[in-house]
């Protein structure tokens, strides 16, 4: 496990599991979000879906992970850094995250992600 993890757990009072361990060094990993399917691919323990969603609503309300859901009603999961938005391809439906600065308090309204969607340049 790595020590940024493992701080983890212990600052956000989190009790450490083999299970919450591994989601979370695949979500720090990830270069975009992940579907279930797509974590669940990479785990070498045995996990049905209901633990993992369990997992993901504790690491949710610990404010360690963010999800939003596609065109394709698939939820979709990152470790949460920064409010940003992801674009989504309406032909792959490929999710990319949009680095750029946002504002995540706009008239008393609080942002946790915004998501476009488009054509991605693969698929133009």
């Amino acid at each position: 496990m790595s020590y940024g993890i493992k701080k983890l757990f212990k600052d956000k009072n989190i009790k450490f599991t083999t299970a919450r361990e591994m989601i979370l060094d695949i979500l720090s990993q990830a270069k975009s979000p992940l579907s279930y399917e797509q974590i669940r691919s990479k785990m070498n323990i045995d996990m049905d879906k209901a633990t993992f969603y369990r997992n993901i609503s504790l690491f949710e309300e610990a404010n360690i992970v963010q999800k939003f859901e596609s065109d394709e009603r698939k939820w979709y999961f990152e470790f949460f850094k920064k409010t940003h938005a992801h674009f989504v391809c309406e032909s792959c439906h490929s999710v990319t995250c949009i680095d750029f600065e946002i504002n995540s308090d706009i008239e008393e309204h609080q942002i946790k992600n915004i998501i476009l969607k488009g054509i991605c340049k693969r698929c133009k």
